[in-house]
């Protein structure tokens, strides 16, 4: 429709150009109507007059139309867009983390298993009556680790808490009527030790030791505790350390007790009495006391099976009988030897010469008999030999040495050139009788040596170091010698 428009308005353009260029006017409307085709035909000339110029010609013809343009072909259709691209997958989703929980609140104790234990100090608190020394007064509060008295405490291995690791009530004297460990002991689940030495606990032990995990030592030495031996000790299976010493234990020691792996066997001062029983050398412990009680018979020869382990052992004042087995001398450990005050006799074992460690030999008090060896004298060293109260009657120069400078005490025995000795009578006395040894020639067997002794006096420099063992712990000499001694 545009185009016609324009093609129209061309027309009139050229019309108006001509009318003009010739000096006649064309009305709009006119020019309008002619330029539109409409209005008719144009008004007939006037009357013609001889001065009226010639017609004008015909006018140009109209121009051809325009050509029709050719119809545009039609617009492609839109292509469509290419598919979006697949986007990435979401990142994952990072895991919450868990809620905090909240702490629990506060308890006033150091740890879980520090409160754990609060009720069953408190509840044990009661069973004291007596308190020479204040001790239960400091049992206040929640601050055990800091202030109750003979509590002590360490961080627990397997959880690393605090806890209650051990117990020291040594010379206390707490007493009371129900003084018992029967609903403490086992209750303190982080034990590692319990030393209660001079007390008045009385009753039974627990038999449920074996929940213990840590537990390793038990001193209830010097305390009112009676009766058997006490077989709920074998439930702690990791027990070290036995100190049972100054009670009134008795009867029989149960022979497992040799098969403990103990470092430690104290039952002295108890009224034990029966004969030691042939495992005895089975034992692994360092120091072994069964001083001052009532066994009898002889050492079993088992002991020469703890050379590598016993270094102080007491068998004085017992009612032992019989000769020393040669086996004494392969306790190459052993650094205090002590039979006082029994009823042994026979001669000294020559195998005492491989006792090379030995510091203190106590055979006083028994019946033994002959000569004194010289290289047991010539023992590296000795710093205590005693021989008072038997029935000896010669000493060769090395003894005398030590008899000189009071390493040697040879007192009351019947050696005929020495002070300080025994009855003609009392002597005479003692050999009209026979004190045979079952086994005499093993009496003369050397270790060390690897055979016989043939009488010859053997030089220390002489004896054979024994074959090296792994060091063990050494402890003080009154490991042995202050366990006779009650606190």
């Amino acid at each position: 429709m545009s185009r016609v428009n324009t093609f129209l308005l061309f027309i009139f353009i050229c019309i108006t150009h001509f009318f003009t260029g010739n000096g006649e006017q064309v009305t709009h409307r006119e020019t309008l109507e002619i330029a539109i085709g409409g209005g008719g035909a144009l008004p007939s000339p006037p009357p013609e007059d001889e001065y009226c110029p010639p017609p004008l010609p015909p006018p140009c013809p109209p121009p051809p139309p325009p050509p029709c343009p050719e119809p545009m072909p039609p617009p492609p259709p839109p292509t469509s867009p290419p598919p979006p691209a697949p986007s990435p997958p979401p990142p994952p989703k990072k895991p919450r983390p868990p809620p905090k929980k909240s702490p629990p609140p506060s308890t006033g104790f150091e740890s879980p298993r520090l409160e754990l234990v609060y009720p069953v100090i408190q509840e044990f608190k009661d069973l004291v009556v007596d308190d020479p020394n204040g001790i239960t007064k400091t049992w206040m509060g929640k601050n055990i680790c800091g202030d109750y008295k003979g509590f002590v405490c360490d961080t627990r291995p397997d959880i690393k808490q605090k806890a209650l690791a051990g117990v020291k009530f040594n010379n206390f004297n707490f007493g009371g009527p129900n003084l018992t460990l029967t609903r403490s002991l086992s209750r303190l689940p982080d034990l590692v030790f319990f030393h209660a030495n001079s007390n008045n606990f009385t009753g039974f032990i627990p038999n449920n030791l074996h929940e213990l995990k840590y537990f390793y030592e038990l001193d209830l030495s010097n305390n009112n505790f009676s009766g058997r031996f006490p077989y709920e000790v074998f439930r702690a299976k990791k027990l070290l350390f036995l100190d049972l010493r100054f009670n009134a234990f008795e009867g029989t020691v149960p022979p497992r007790v040799f098969n403990l792996n103990l470092d430690l066997l104290f039952i002295n001062n108890n009224n034990f009495i029966q004969t030691l029983p042939d495992n005895l050398g089975k034992t692994t412990a360092l120091y072994l006391t069964l001083a001052n009680n009532k066994f009898v018979g002889g050492i079993p020869p088992s002991i020469g099976q703890a050379s590598n382990t016993l270094l102080e052992v007491l068998f004085l004042n017992n009612q032992l009988t019989g000769c020393l087995p040669y086996q004494i001398g392969l306790l190459k450990k052993a650094a205090v030897f002590d039979v006082g005050f029994n009823m042994l006799h026979g001669p000294i074992p020559h195998s005492f010469q491989c006792l090379e460690k030995m510091e203190l030999l106590n055979l006083a008090g028994n019946k033994f008999n002959g000569v004194v060896p010289e290289a047991v004298c010539s023992l590296p060293k000795l710093m205590n030999f005693t021989l008072s109260y038997n029935y000896f009657t010669q000493v060769g120069p090395q003894c005398r040495k030590l008899i000189k400078n009071r390493v040697l005490d040879v007192r009351m025995n019947c050696i005929l050139d020495l002070p300080n000795q025994r009855t003609a009578a009392e002597c005479a006395s003692f050999f009209t009788k026979t004190h045979s040894c079952p086994n005499e020639r093993s009496l003369n067997y050397v270790p060390c040596k690897g055979g016989l002794s043939a009488g010859a006096q053997i030089k220390s420099s002489d004896i054979q170091s024994p074959a090296s063992a792994p060091d063990l712990a050494q402890a003080p000499r009154r490991g042995t010698y202050g366990a006779l001694s009650p606190h």
